[in-house]
């Protein structure tokens, strides 16, 4: 791209300081018309923070905005779709209640005689699907939606405004490979266009294969502005100060009995006859593409949802079906794919949520030994390297990466033995992702089942002792780690092959 290109963007000398924390400390950054910006940077080195600028959520304290090279000031959401600025944001800003159509155009529905034009809405929301590929209805509520169609449907909400500038964060977290390279066709028609993009990711693999330059953030200051095609292990020396030797440091440990047995596990529409075992000291992981069942039989599996048939059994001893209690008293724990709506309290501390499963233990006659649960927070937010301003600090306010640690935090409090992982590195960046694997390490060494499930392909193969792939609810066949590959998998997951052709039977 040429350096004439016209210059859509420009943030200068950018500060922010929250209590106790500064949050960007003189960040600069550019965008030019019809670009691909890639933004890089740990969690917590300030990527959120900037771009919630651009939509208005935050104000500088020190620095400029310029659009169009005039100098704005962004104060809210108003003033950003003005601008022509969209953001889609990783956790989803939809409503559940309400119909795709009604998210994609919330504020800004069409009208016809003073009231609401539904059918003029439905057919322009279908239009703005159809463009992103996704073949839901207008008019079902977006409740009834799986985390990568909600994912379109922001796609969607953001290309009606027609902005010329988007960002967005961690678009492809929780799509298939097949929705990644159709949000890519997406990305560069919209760069054909003229469109500006901020893009936002933890795959180093998308950034060569999308981006056309990147500026990669530090502990909340812009260190170097390079180019996409730079290596990967250059992009993460600069994103983490340091080399990282292994992406996915599995460290095999011996394995015992299994800890937990799963036997005809079905429930109508969602999953059927699943069969597998977790075992002491070993990482099973669950594949398969989104829709699959594999966040559904986790669900069961913990309690959370109800099942028509089949067996849940730790240790030899039967769970009643749909009792989280149960389940939780056994020793499972689940960490939830969206940890934001599922897995935290937003508006209470660091402190609180760690001891969430453990508060009914530290209650003595009525009254919370607090002494006795802070040193216990403390301990276990020092073990994962928590980045806080202090366990008072609200959990609301720590990066995505950190968050999940909370997340984990809890259950390593109540010292699960099964550990059920949905999505667990989604949004984290590089370094964060290696600290939770080696967590990981720890668990299984110390004799800790741990049950993966992951979009994440490399993610599943690189950690996992032994590979379960589902398809349309069953499971498809079982791969050990040595002949597990994408190819094996996948093949599995879209349905060409039956479970015989496999390596093994999917049940030891």
């Amino acid at each position: 791209m040429s350096t004439s290109t016209p210059e859509l963007l420009r943030m200068e000398g950018l500060r922010k300081v929250f209590p106790g924390v500064v949050a960007l400390d003189g960040v600069d950054f550019d965008l030019r018309r019809g670009e691909v910006h890639a933004l890089l940077g740990e969690n917590g080195a300030g990527k959120s923070t900037l771009i919630k600028m651009l939509s208005g959520a935050h104000r500088p304290d020190a620095g400029r905005i310029l659009v169009d090279g005039r100098e704005v000031g962004i104060h809210g959401a108003q003033d950003a779709e003005e601008l022509g600025i969209a953001t889609i944001y990783q956790e989803f800003n939809l409503v559940p209640a309400l119909s795709v159509a009604e998210n994609i155009f919330l504020g800004r529905q069409p009208r016809r005689l003073g009231l609401i034009d539904r059918p003029r809405m439905n057919a322009d929301a279908a239009a703005l699907l159809a463009r992103v590929g996704v073949d839901v209805d207008p008019r079902t509520p977006v409740g009834e939606l799986g985390i990568a169609r909600m994912q379109m449907v922001e796609i969607a909400k953001a290309l009606s405004t027609r902005a010329r500038i988007l960002v967005m964060d961690e678009p492809t977290a929780v799509l298939t490979g097949d929705e990644v390279d159709r949000l890519f066709r997406i990305v560069r028609s919209l760069r054909a266009d003229g469109t500006g993009i901020v893009f936002i990711t933890h795959h180093l693999e998308e950034i060569a294969a999308l981006a056309d330059r990147v500026t990669i953030l530090r502990d909340g200051s812009s260190v170097a502005r390079v180019p996409a095609a730079t290596p990967q292990d250059e992009l993460v020396r600069l994103m983490v100060g340091r080399s990282i030797e292994h992406q996915y440091p599995r460290r095999p440990a011996s394995t015992g009995a299994p800890l937990l047995r799963v036997r005809g596990l079905s429930r109508d529409g969602a999953f059927q006859d699943v069969d597998f075992d977790v075992r002491a000291g070993e990482v099973l992981g669950l594949a398969g593409l989104v829709g699959a069942g594999r966040t559904e039989v986790a669900r069961a599996v913990f309690g959370i949802d109800p099942y028509d048939a089949g067996t849940v059994e730790v240790l030899g001893r039967r769970l009643p079906r749909h009792d989280i209690n149960a389940a939780m008293q056994a020793g499972i724990g689940l960490i939830p794919e969206d940890r934001k709506g599922q897995g935290l309290v937003l508006d209470a501390t660091i402190e609180e949520n760690l001891g969430l499963v453990t508060l009914g233990r530290s209650t003595r006659f009525g009254f919370v030994d607090r002494a006795g649960a802070h040193d216990a927070a403390r301990r276990i937010a020092g073990r994962l390297g928590v980045r806080m301003a202090g366990l008072h600090q609200h959990v609301a306010t720590l990066s995505g990466g950190n968050q999940q640690k909370v997340v984990i935090g809890k259950w390593l409090l109540a010292d699960t033995r099964i550990l059920i992982l949905d999505e667990p590195t989604r949004g984290i960046d590089v370094g964060a992702k290696v600290e939770i694997y080696e967590l990981v390490n720890e668990l299984t060494a110390a004799g800790h089942a741990v049950l993966m499930i992951s979009s994440d392909l490399p993610e599943v193969l690189g950690m996992s002792d032994r590979v379960l792939v589902m398809s349309q609810g069953r499971i498809a066949g079982e791969l050990p780690a040595h002949r597990a590959t994408q190819d094996a998998v996948m093949t599995l997951a879209i349905g060409t092959t039956t479970p015989k052709e496999t390596e093994a039977s999917h049940v030891h």
